[in-house]
């Protein structure tokens, strides 16, 4: 990971057997000494074979390309079977194909029509039933699938679909939208005890029109357990010096190469944006978690997107991106095309989404942070 090393400290015990120096030793003192020789064998052999054992898990794995036009090959932990039994895998055709459909800019009333046209039509292909809530000035698109466990509260997904004038906004947010589709493609028909949201909002680059308007709604907050608001996932770089950061980050910058995905959360619910940390093999791009103190008060940076408004009502919300401008050079631009778009990248960032979503709608457990006893 790009802001933690993972190492491995081991420690060795020696274990001494110490023999009297008396030749007069009954036969069943003799025997009792041998059976401790040979339990101590055992144990030397079973404490090698464990070390073995986590230096092979721990190792780094080699990183291998992925297919841009297969799906995603995952290796899978063993000891979640139930979260196993339910993984599902992305298809790169169908995030390319959700961008090569969105390819105008999506600014004007009419423009955005014929965005939320689209989208509403791919969810009620995938046995969906969209609705459409409008604000002033624009239309959020809503979506649900129940739970099981009414207790155990709602996920939600989310993001936007508007772009700035003149931008095609292949990365901002096309890319978005993509994943949010595949998330309902995928996991519209399975049974989990957490409800799974969907949402795609409007006016985000006016000001976070939208998802202002959504949880303006104050009673639906309620049974909402946790938010990832997916916005710029498709753009990586690999040359140093291509990635900056934001001043008063709190984490360490350990490169400066943009091949990271990076999630960024609030400090009142961690659990949230450390399950972005887990569940996805060594093939998929690096995570970079960045927890935010004061719900982004010294780093306004980190207020740029549609998670903002829940944090400022108490929700936890990550923002899954790949920094926009950090990054980018063709953030807000016309240039901002499919062409500009990392695929492989693009593809490990929708698969991390939707591994993570899916652990998270099994869990039932609080997302909020715990205080320390």
């Amino acid at each position: 990971m790009p802001n933690s090393y993972l190492c491995q400290k081991t420690s060795c015990q020696t274990l001494r057997l110490r023999y009297p120096r008396s030749e007069r030793q009954s036969s069943r003192q003799m025997k009792k000494r041998i059976w401790l020789v040979l339990l101590a064998l055992v144990a030397v052999v079973i404490i090698g074979s464990r070390s073995n054992a986590f230096n092979s898990f721990f190792s780094q794995r080699p990183s291998t390309t992925i297919d841009e036009r297969r799906p995603i090959e995952q290796v899978q932990p063993q000891s979640k079977p139930l979260i196993q039994e339910i993984r599902q895998q992305i298809s790169a055709d169908n995030l390319l194909a959700h961008i090569q459909k969105l390819n105008f800019p999506r600014y004007t009333t009419l423009q955005r029509s014929l965005t939320r046209t689209y989208i509403t039509t791919q969810l009620k292909k995938l046995g969906w039933k969209p609705q459409l809530e409008k604000f002033a000035n624009g239309v959020n698109i809503f979506a649900k699938r129940l739970g099981t466990d009414k207790a155990a509260g709602a996920i939600l997904v989310a993001a936007h679909y508007d772009t700035v004038p003149e931008s095609p906004g292949a990365d901002d947010n096309a890319t978005g939208v993509a994943v949010v589709l595949e998330v309902a493609r995928l996991l519209g028909s399975q049974s989990t005890p957490r409800t799974l949201q969907l949402a795609f909002f409007d006016k985000e680059e006016a000001g976070l029109l939208g998802s202002t308007a959504f949880v303006s709604k104050t009673k639906r907050l309620e049974n909402l357990s946790g938010v990832i608001v997916i916005d710029m996932v498709g753009y990586a770089c690999y040359t140093s010096g291509c990635q900056q950061y934001p001043p008063g980050l709190p984490v360490t910058q350990t490169s400066d190469k943009g091949d990271f995905l990076a999630v960024v959360g609030d400090m009142e619910h961690l659990p949230l944006l450390n399950a972005f940390q887990g569940e996805n093999s060594a093939n998929l791009p690096s995570v970079l978690t960045v927890p935010i103190p004061l719900k982004g008060l010294l780093t306004p940076d980190t207020l740029r997107s549609d998670h903002a408004p829940f944090w400022y009502q108490g929700v936890g919300a990550v923002l899954v991106t790949d920094t926009a401008n950090l990054r980018t050079p063709h953030y807000h631009e016309s240039s901002d095309q499919l062409e500009t778009v990392d695929r492989t990248f693009f593809a490990g960032a929708a698969q991390i989404v939707l591994n993570t979503t899916t652990v998270l709608l099994q869990k039932l457990d609080s997302l909020a942070t715990q205080p320390s006893v």
